[in-house]
């Protein structure tokens, strides 16, 4: 009688284990740590710097006003 009870309970924890091991592995990697902010904020802001230089450079600020100019004059 003890031999089965003994499987069942085994059975019944390898059973628990098995379903509960994904939600036990979201929660270590559920968010980003603290240097992953830092990381991603300063990767963030250089490309918005880069993207405002090109945006505000010559050749394209000329670009648009040629395009604007085309498009009004075919009006």
């Amino acid at each position: 009688m003890l031999a089965w009870s003994r499987r069942i309970r085994h059975v019944y924890l390898l059973l628990v284990g098995v379903l509960l091991a994904p939600l036990r592995g979201r929660h270590r990697e559920a968010g980003m740590t603290t240097a992953e902010y830092a990381v991603g904020t300063i990767a963030a802001a250089a490309f918005a710097a880069i993207l405002y230089q090109v945006v505000t450079g010559d050749s394209i600020v000329s670009a648009l006003g040629n395009l604007i100019a085309r498009a009004l004059a075919s009006l």
